[in-house]
């Protein structure tokens, strides 16, 4: 029978999962990473450890399958975390800096100043995002600004750069490949919309040379072969991890949309072949992409999801896993006047307030661990209910929201969600939906199927008593 592939390269950790034909999961192997914080606001990760991890994961995912039998591999598909960015020298693959992180907040200033200087407009009609340092082109160019011998490298053909696929792609194929995806082209800030391929105009904005980026491909197409996991295995999508998430999720259409729970929360709405321009704050971008023709999707971004529950861990230490929340926090009613506002690295869609920062509000002296633990999981449902009220506001009611990640396995979070949104929440039956998306689209591309497996419903939550967001409007305010 054959076998797919899927490297899922996390903001945390490296994954490598091994499905059949039908999505199910033969084998995982899964590392961790350290995260590196060397200033406020500052979030780098070291872009060997990245590689050395996702290699390691592969090779122990395939030997656990080839030690079951099952070593027909009919393609590698990868999906990464977005907008996080490599640097490198063409002759060594050596990187020549950590790799600044989606998270990383050192470009504020950089992108207020073109704020300033009037280019929203310009960079959002050519783009589809904002100007926010949550996007690859203004790390890329504060790099090139501190390091002028960078730049006249760069221009001269010897430096690479590229988001964590394309880095994970030149080393699977030992420098042979230098690509990327539209999907995760379409984060940086440097790719058009429209044409899918690099835009001249926003490359002069954020001055950076042509002959760093990588060629943009579809989602599923031929990206090489690695020839190390013995002989040569083909890779045959690459695909940014939300995208990859909505079509693992089965959101291949126009009205579709999914919310996936990791680090981020991150809420995309399929629109078809039409890019739909957001007065909501919302941002445009494309989804996976098979063949020729484009596909779009509206997406919001909250920066602080599940690393809101970490920081109750090892920030705070009121639980010794992040599995202890959901009882900690149903053991009281509800948080007691408590909230949370868990703007670490400021706050994403649909407020874009990179300056803001995080805040604990409405403590007494009766105020406990459960309260603060009901908080938290009561602002990872609130700020993406704020998110949804956006993208209703642009596109129209959702009937529903498939969704999917570590944390839809809380059950006390997705009801809060839910009674938030007042809409049913679909958990998939697939719970590796960002990994099975990769894989889906490189069998696709392998002629497995015309249309890949569905893969129905866990649970529906449906919404109870609409959950009052009137202190958490209040908190914002006072955070931004």
């Amino acid at each position: 029978m054959p076998c797919l592939l899927a490297l899922d390269q996390g903001t945390t950790s490296s994954r490598a999962l091994l499905f059949d034909e039908s999505g199910r999961c033969l084998a995982l192997a899964q590392q961790a990473f350290e995260q590196h914080y060397p200033q406020p606001g500052w979030v780098e990760h070291d872009a060997q450890a990245i590689w050395q991890t996702q290699l390691t994961c592969a090779r122990e995912a395939l030997a656990k399958a080839r030690a079951a039998g099952q070593a027909d591999i009919a393609g590698i598909g990868i999906a990464n975390q977005r907008e996080t960015v490599v640097m490198w020298e063409r002759a060594s693959g050596r990187p020549l800096a950590p790799a600044i992180v989606w998270q990383d907040r050192r470009t504020s200033g950089d992108c207020q100043r073109m704020r300033d200087a009037g280019l929203l407009a310009e960079v959002q009609a050519r783009s589809g995002l904002t100007l926010d340092p949550y996007f690859s082109a203004s790390k890329i160019a504060w790099w090139l600004h501190q390091r002028p011998d960078w730049r006249r490298r760069a221009e001269a053909g010897e430096l690479a750069v590229g988001t964590i696929d394309s880095w994970l792609l030149w080393n699977l194929t030992e420098g042979r490949e230098h690509a990327t995806d539209v999907t995760n082209a379409s984060r940086t800030l440097l790719m058009n919309l429209q044409t899918g391929d690099w835009d001249v105009e926003l490359l002069r904005l954020f001055d950076i040379p042509r002959p760093l980026l990588p060629r943009i491909l579809p989602s599923s197409a031929a990206f090489g072969h690695t020839r190390l996991f013995g002989g040569e295995l083909p890779i045959r999508a690459l695909v940014g991890d939300q995208q990859a998430a909505l079509y693992g999720q089965g959101c291949h259409r126009a009205g579709q949309a999914k919310n996936t729970y990791g680090t981020g929360c991150f809420l995309l709405l399929h629109t078809g072949h039409q890019a739909h321009a957001s007065t909501q704050g919302l941002l445009s971008t494309r989804a996976a992409q098979l063949g020729g023709q484009a596909q779009f999707a509206l997406e919001g971004s909250v920066f602080v999801g599940g690393a809101a529950v970490q920081w109750l861990r090892d920030g705070l230490g009121i639980i010794r896993d992040s599995g202890e929340v959901e009882a900690l926090a149903a053991s009281v009613p509800d948080s007691g006047g408590v909230v949370f506002v868990p703007a670490f690295t400021g706050l994403g869609a649909p407020h874009w307030k990179p300056e803001a920062r995080g805040a604990l509000l409405g403590l007494t002296r009766g105020s406990g661990r459960a309260h603060i633990a009901r908080a938290t999981l009561e602002a990872i449902a609130f700020q993406c209910a704020d998110v949804l009220d956006a993208m209703q506001r642009d596109a129209g009611p959702l009937a529903e929201l498939r969704v999917d990640g570590g944390a839809t396995a809380n059950r006390l979070l997705m009801q809060l969600q839910a009674d938030a949104l007042q809409r049913p929440l679909l958990r998939s039956a697939q719970p590796e939906a960002t990994a099975w998306g990769a894989a889906a689209l490189a069998g696709m591309q392998a002629g497995l199927w015309a249309h890949p497996p569905e893969q129905g419903l866990a649970e529906r939550y449906e919404p109870g008593p609409l959950l009052d967001r009137s202190a958490w409007r209040e908190a914002l305010g006072r955070v931004s």
